[in-house]
């Protein structure tokens, strides 16, 4: 006995047209024969095509409905005379598949009507890492891949050196076996890949022994990438034609290579922007100064360390800019972002005896000042004078 159309689908009798079709798409790729290779799977495939048929026509869903598998005699045979090709009219049956396959398993080819014809080659990816300067400053990395290249010895045919494939004998090159089915309703004809040439529409009789009839085989080759100053983590690149060989001349698929970058002991990115701290002392901080810092420039071995003017006064926290000294920019290097460094004022621990009478007189010179503000200058002042080992030297 027939399975109900609607079970097969998956679906309920008041399902909408868009239901159902969601429905067909999810089963039909997970049952289609270039997916699926479990038995039955085939089956079940033209299974689910002609619940499909039966549901996305009106006509014929209302028949269905009213009088089961019975109600579709003449009607089937009218709609599907021409096979399962006809389902253009009822849906996009070709559309749909094309669909399905668009970038299916990294592919990134459409599915090929003309099931013997040229197929474009997978697209790979490889995951790179690199330091932190090689993702400001680009450059050239060598990487190592391994993908499908079109066997050497059978030119990609598969065949033995001196021979060729042959047309299928049992679909005569189509790559599709039709079969007719007649009912007490009517008929109506069935098409499907064809079991000999798996849809190939060719046979081997002898196969290459290099590829063993794959016509393609794995190496491993190196690459130079051009790796572009200013990238980041995420960034991908296109590298076009390194990915698998196609097959029966198809064209090749291409790398896509993503972008880790390490994290640097000194700096941190932001963008364009590269973040760093300076540690100074109290004492510079107070009257300023000028200190060399080290950028991304120095330490790639481009310049010598930037002398940085330390303004008197400055805060703990202050952030100082050097302009142009960042990220290049993607694609215009000449612009760069900016180096934003942080002040880190260093208090010591302890102090000597003349270090402390000298801050002692500087808190009594400006003593009222000191008591009246909570300033950077009182809490140093005040934070000195209050050390342990301060309060001691000063009972003594």
């Amino acid at each position: 006995m027939a399975r109900d159309y609607y079970e097969i689908l998956g679906v309920s009798r008041d399902s909408s047209k868009e239901e159902i079709k969601r429905a067909y798409r999810r089963l039909a790729r997970k049952y289609h024969p270039d997916v699926n290779k479990e038995p039955g799977a085939e089956d079940r495939f033209k299974e689910i095509n002609r619940a499909y048929e039966v549901l996305s026509d009106n006509e014929l869903k209302a028949r269905y409905d009213r009088f089961g598998e019975a109600g579709l005699g003449g009607a089937a045979a009218a709609a599907g005379a021409g096979g399962f090709q006809d389902f253009s009219g009822m849906g996009g049956f070709a559309d749909i598949f094309e669909t399905f396959f668009t970038n299916f398993a990294g592919a990134g080819t459409g599915y090929a009507r003309s099931r013997n014809g040229p197929v474009r080659g997978d697209d790979l990816r490889f995951d790179l890492k690199l330091e932190f300067l090689e993702a400001i400053f680009g450059g050239e990395k060598q990487i190592r891949i391994s993908h499908l290249e079109t066997c050497s010895v059978c030119g990609g045919t598969g065949a033995k050196p001196g021979t060729e494939p042959k047309t299928c004998p049992t679909c005569g090159g189509s790559g599709q076996v039709r079969r007719a089915t007649r009912t007490p309703f009517g008929s109506f004809t069935q098409v499907s890949v064809c079991p000999t040439c798996s849809g190939a529409g060719q046979v081997i009789e002898e196969v290459c022994y290099n590829c063993k009839g794959e016509g393609l085989v794995q190496t491993t080759k190196k690459l130079r990438i051009n790796i572009p100053a200013g990238v980041d983590s995420g960034t991908r690149l296109r590298v076009s034609g390194e990915g698998d060989a196609g097959r029966r001349g198809g064209p090749p698929g291409d790398l896509y290579v993503y972008l880790f970058v390490e994290a640097d002991a000194d700096f941190q990115r932001d963008g364009l922007t590269i973040l760093s701290e300076v540690r100074v002392s109290y004492l510079q901080a107070i009257l300023g100064a000028k200190v060399p810092v080290p950028t991304v420039d120095s330490k790639a071995g481009l310049e010598e360390e930037v002398e940085l003017t330390i303004p008197a006064g400055s805060q703990p926290g202050t952030v100082l800019t050097l302009e142009g000294k960042g990220v290049p920019r993607i694609g215009n290097p000449v612009s760069r972002g900016d180096h934003q460094i942080t002040l880190v004022v260093e208090i010591p621990t302890r102090i000597s005896a003349e270090e402390r009478e000298l801050l002692m007189r500087l808190a009594e010179l400006h003593g009222e000042r000191i008591n009246k503000r909570d300033g950077f200058l009182g809490g140093l002042l005040r934070g000195l004078a209050q050390m342990p080992g301060n309060r001691e030297r000063e009972e003594e």
